[in-house]
């Protein structure tokens, strides 16, 4: 298609379709997160390649989960307070801004770790302020029978783009160098924004007498109404634990596989391939389905997967076994995901989406690592294979509280807290 058909296209009844509004949000979600992911690769291999060092590693990690953390609860206040799009703009064209700077520094050969630790630092901050945007706008451009059906495409869509950007950094690393695999992601930012640009978002609804209060007042309506939500609450809780369990699985199934089937890199790629691949596959089946009949018992079943397939790759046999074990765990995890976002779209009202999905970027960026804290030095003192089994039993106990838990609506803390009904 010709840029003249293309540009045809947006200007006609496509931009105002719901179907036409998610493909553009999708194209420019995808893109930004292509141009991320090969970002994040390039900094970690390029680290480890040229220093091998653990503990610049850690200070790397650090930058880029700190930030975030500290950002995330005043960025859902913003995305309640302001427009969605613009902020979600605004924050691919800061990330895109500040990767330039460093490309321009390593291209005239003035890179050091310090100018990557700060550029990781401000990347951070712009994906902070854009993951509680990106997450309150579906609403506002989907409509709700189609909600669990979109959630699941973008699932399987960000699988497939987790799964060809590991491939393009190492390429671009190993053939152009660590500079020029940087502006990829410049350039995957501008066609980002250029492309949102398009969507037509209708105006979400606001809080009443919003002049009258101000970011911190409105960052503890956020907390109280989550608190005290009849469901909201008790779904993130659960979401918590659910992530703390999983971290063993996450990050410590590379040095199981190198310790009990062997350290060869393929082994490794192919951990990240059938994982991927699983997610991909669960994806293209939600998408399929197009709906659940019952989210809650969704969570529910998709937990027992978990813990079954946990607790079945801490007894795998052989490398084979394991990866196939791997790669029907990674089936489940987008019927977990996109029930869980599903539910908190549905059962929070509008003004307080941004906020909410705060507080769930705030326990990815948080838990997972606390759980690395945690299992981190106790995968040094027992097999991680035990450690393994142990986070499938803790996934299998959490499912009768999973499996009880009630949706109950919120009409009345919604007043309270000044949102339009």
């Amino acid at each position: 298609m010709s840029m003249s058909k293309f540009m045809a296209l947006l200007k006609g009844d496509f931009r105002e379709d719901w179907r036409g509004k998610v493909f553009l949000f999708m194209a420019s979600q995808l893109l930004s997160l292509f141009g991320s992911s090969i970002v994040g690769f390039a900094v970690v291999w390029y680290i480890t390649l040229e220093t091998g060092s653990s503990s610049l590693m850690t200070i790397s990690i650090l930058a880029s989960f700190l930030p975030q953390i500290i950002i995330a609860p005043f960025a859902g206040v913003w995305a309640d307070r302001y427009n969605r799009k613009l902020l979600i703009m605004l924050s691919d064209s800061l990330t895109a801004l500040a990767t330039l700077v460093l490309v321009i520094f390593f291209l005239t050969g003035n890179g050091s770790f310090t100018l990557i630790f700060v550029i990781s630092a401000v990347r951070s901050v712009g994906s902070g302020i854009q993951s509680p945007a990106v997450g309150a706008i579906l609403p506002q451009i989907v409509p709700m029978d189609q909600l669990t059906r979109i959630n699941g495409l973008h699932n399987s869509l960000t699988s497939t783009m987790m799964l060809i950007s590991p491939a393009v950094a190492g390429a671009m690393l190993g053939t152009a160098g660590f500079g020029y695999t940087l502006m990829i992601d410049v350039i995957t930012a501008a066609l980002a924004v250029m492309v949102l640009s398009f969507l037509s978002v209708r105006k979400q609804r606001k809080e009443l007498e919003e002049g009258e209060k101000g970011v911190f007042k409105e960052l503890s309506a956020g907390i109280r109404y989550t608190r005290h939500h009849p469901f909201i609450g008790r779904l993130l809780i659960i979401y918590a634990i659910f992530f703390f369990l999983v971290t063993p699985a996450a990050f410590l199934s590379p040095i199981m596989i190198a310790r009990s089937f062997g350290p060869e890199v393929w082994r490794l790629t192919f951990n990240e391939i059938f994982w991927t691949g699983g997610a991909i596959f669960g994806g293209i089946i939600i998408t399929v389905m197009g709906h659940f009949k019952d989210k809650v018992k969704t969570l529910a079943l998709s937990s027992l997967g978990f813990g079954i397939t946990f607790i079945l790759l801490g007894l795998s046999p052989n490398f084979t076994f394991y990866i196939v074990v791997m790669f029907v765990a990674g089936i489940f995890m987008p019927f977990f995901g996109t029930a869980e976002t599903v539910l908190i779209q549905e059962n929070v009202e509008e003004c307080m989406l941004g906020r909410v999905y705060s507080l769930v970027q705030l326990i990815i960026s948080a838990v997972m690592p606390l759980g690395m804290l945690f299992f981190g030095p106790l995968g040094d003192r027992l097999r991680i294979e035990t450690i393994m089994i142990a986070s499938g039993v803790g996934i299998l106990l959490l499912i009768p509280t999973i499996w009880r838990t009630k949706i109950v609506k919120n009409e009345e803390g919604s007043r309270e807290d000044g949102c339009e009904i």
